[in-house]
């Protein structure tokens, strides 16, 4: 299944953030069905798309996400690509893919960067959002 497309309309996004032409937008959910409260498990998707509103082709690199948790721990994780793709992106295309992330508190925040690398060897960091990982009704850590 391929996963790049032209950007159109898609639903409203959660949040946003906008480097070098390069937008990225996620919007995170909490999952019930896979999560444990009484054994100390929040589990939340999110579904994240990268768009190139640039006039250059860019592909993703790596990825660094920063993972706090509602005790103010802090997990780096780093890593090739996402969902193990390094996908490459035209001027005016996206990337859209959905991952997940458990929480051993009912709440937290998730931020980081994709590296990215142009044909000409140029790379550069691309910002992702911080966004909250609350549960639903929860006052939100992020605006």
């Amino acid at each position: 299944m391929k996963r790049i497309r032209k950007f159109g309309a898609k639903e409203a996004p959660v949040y946003e953030a906008r480097t070098r032409d390069i937008v990225v937008r996620v919007n995170p959910a909490f999952m019930p069905e896979q999560s444990e409260p009484d054994e100390g498990r929040w589990f939340w998707s999110y579904t994240v798309e990268i768009e190139n509103h640039g006039g250059e082709t860019v592909q993703l690199i790596s990825r660094h996400w920063i993972i706090t948790d509602a005790l103010n721990r802090r997990e780096d994780v780093r890593g090739p690509g996402v969902v193990g793709e390094q996908p490459t992106l035209g001027p005016r295309e996206a990337f859209r893919y959905s991952s997940g992330c458990p929480l051993t508190t009912p709440s937290g925040t998730m931020r980081g960067e994709y590296q990215m690398m142009t044909p000409a060897g140029d790379g550069f960091a691309v910002a992702i959002p911080e966004f909250s990982l609350d549960l639903p009704g929860a006052r939100r850590v992020v605006n």
